[in-house]
């Protein structure tokens, strides 16, 4: 299930070995972009196999966050209704999305049929054994299911978080406690702040002896030419068959204040890179239909394609300015309410 204990040398080796052999921020080889690409497609849709699973999940996801957001509960059912007849099944949501609501109005969406229809997949913030248990308690009451298909530990921001989740009456001993108890099917981590911090994770779970399952991650055209996962933290999860989401494609839009690049090249960029999804919020049926439109018309694209969007970017991306969830707190919500970590 997981690996010997490593030395961080010995694991950073590893990355840039798996970087030059498999995956960088510019692109695929072609051999592993056979591997990522290999997909069935549903309505239109391209689906993917979750890393190491035998899970086949839509190639676009639909965010959680911003299906929490509309004026009425029924606007909210109606977008997530639309993105799973069209063939979206990945459903992604976390305890804290606006105050609980994205999980009610997800939860209410999945009745009638709908819930066998989708993966789905929520966040905890909890990093102690007793606030992971009640914050999962209150998810699967919330999203009126059984059993949650994928939980993940949400917002793993600071270098001390993987020691005090794999730590003494640490989350993860609770994780795979419901694990066991058929709560949850699979475990992962999210995180947007620095890829150092995402590899102590990875590094900690393999001196357990234990492997994610999946790894949510910021991947964009801004990532590649500042503190890039891309670069440094897809090649570790391709290496161990760790299914990569990718998340903030758009970071909330603010990519496209740069001026380089269309929402359509940013959504097609991270699915370019051997993403399992790409998570994209979606807050109104204009969006869907873009996301949409954004799978159905994806092509691999070539290195030449890639250095040239890439080049595009290079500018505007070099500090950061257009992803604020790695240089600032904006988008720290347990920073903002250390009491969720427990």
């Amino acid at each position: 299930m997981g690996k010997k204990h490593q030395t961080r040398r010995d694991f950073l080796g590893q990355v840039a070995a798996a970087g030059l052999a498999g995956v960088t921020g510019a692109g695929l080889t072609t051999a592993s972009a056979e591997k990522a690409f290999a997909a069935t497609s549903v309505k239109g849709i391209p689906y993917r196999t979750l890393g190491r699973s035998e899970k086949k999940v839509s190639l676009i996801g639909l965010g959680g966050y911003h299906i929490g957001i509309q004026p009425t509960v029924a606007e909210s059912i109606q977008i997530i209704h639309a993105a799973i007849d069209h063939g979206i099944n990945f459903m992604d949501n976390c305890w804290d999305y606006n105050g609980g609501e994205s999980e009610i109005r997800m939860g209410k969406a999945l009745q009638n049929g709908y819930r066998k229809k989708v993966f789905l997949m929520t966040k905890t913030d909890g990093q102690v054994k007793d606030a992971y248990e009640k914050q999962l308690h209150e998810s699967l009451r919330r999203l009126r299911t059984e059993v949650i298909d994928l939980v993940q530990f949400h917002e793993v921001v600071r270098m001390g978080d993987p020691d005090r989740i794999f730590g003494p009456n640490g989350a993860f001993e609770a994780a795979l406690a419901a694990r066991k108890a058929g709560k949850i099917r699979y475990i992962g981590f999210t995180g947007h702040k620095d890829p150092a911090i995402h590899l102590k994770m990875l590094n900690t779970g393999f001196q357990h002896g234990f492997t994610f399952d999946t790894v949510q991650m910021p991947l964009n055209v801004m990532d590649a030419h500042y503190r890039s996962f891309a670069k440094e933290v897809v090649p570790v999860c391709v290496k161990h068959g760790i299914g990569v989401l990718g998340m903030k494609p758009l970071a909330f839009g603010q990519i496209l204040q740069s001026h380089t690049v269309s929402a359509i090249e940013c959504l097609h960029y991270a699915m370019n890179l051997p993403t399992s999804v790409v998570i994209n919020g979606c807050d109104s049926m204009e969006r869907l239909d873009q996301a949409l439109e954004a799978a159905r018309t994806f092509h691999p694209m070539s290195k030449t394609q890639v250095a040239a969007l890439l080049k595009r970017t290079a500018k505007a991306a070099a500090n950061g300015g257009f992803e604020p969830f790695k240089t600032s707190h904006q988008f720290d919500g347990t920073w903002q309410h250390p009491q969720w970590l427990g």
